[in-house]
């Protein structure tokens, strides 16, 4: 039977690539830059390519914020500050939030039931403006974002922390939900616990496999009773 509920944040509960899509835009057009679709296509897919560094160890939190509109400016022959450029994106990022479809009913119906909690690897100051905005901490019990503990998802560490701090915590009883197979889905496997991977787009999972998986946020009540 489960007991407690890890969940990611971006694109599990908030539509991060949405938000991206609206502050990447408006970050561009701050110096006089129009947000093709194109180039608004290749910022996210570097800005995910940079976030899997991450994950692996090879770069720092802060070459992630620098790196994707340095590169981006660079294949794009855009001439602009790629600093400053990441602190008006990060500030945008942080104002105002958007639902994943299903989202709020979820921790409505959830809530009281399960023990909560926020396992995300996203910027500090980005998360805690947007879970305001979103008015959804009293959900949960705790919220576990990596640059605050020091570990990022999927380490072994950032799950050892977060237990730590989790009352009466039992591996058994616990699972984690999340859109991300490197992040999420390997860390429960890292962590020894079970893993539920929300796949909207029904992508094929190759060689990182959850436990179980959904497509719609309204179907994950009766998945967890059937466990």
């Amino acid at each position: 039977m489960i007991e407690t509920l890890l969940f990611d944040l971006d694109n599990t509960l908030l539509d991060f690539n949405q938000a991206e899509r609206i502050a990447v835009s408006k970050t561009l057009e701050n110096f006089q830059i129009t947000p093709a679709p194109s180039i608004l296509k290749r910022y996210s897919e570097l800005n995910l390519a940079q976030w899997k560094l991450l994950e692996q160890g090879k770069i720092s939190r802060e070459q992630v914020k620098l790196r994707r509109f340095q590169l981006l400016f660079s294949e794009q022959n855009i001439d602009a500050p790629a600093e400053e450029a990441a602190k008006i994106y990060e500030f945008l990022l942080a104002h105002g939030h958007y639902f994943m479809d299903g989202a709020e009913e979820l921790l409505e119906t959830l809530y009281g039931k399960y023990r909560m909690y926020l396992v995300t690897n996203g910027t500090l100051s980005v998360q805690k403006g947007r879970l305001k905005s979103a008015n959804i901490s009293r959900y949960f019990e705790d919220i576990f974002i990596s640059e605050e503990l020091g570990y990022n998802k999927p380490s072994i560490e950032y799950f050892d922390c977060c237990f730590s701090k989790i009352p009466d915590f039992h591996k058994e009883t616990a699972v984690i939900i999340g859109d991300s197979l490197t992040s999420d889905i390997q860390g429960g496997l890292n962590a020894e616990i079970r893993t539920i991977w929300f796949n909207p787009n029904h992508s094929k999972a190759d060689k990182i496999i959850p436990d179980y998986e959904f497509d719609s946020l309204p179907k994950l009540p009766q998945l967890l009773s059937e466990i």
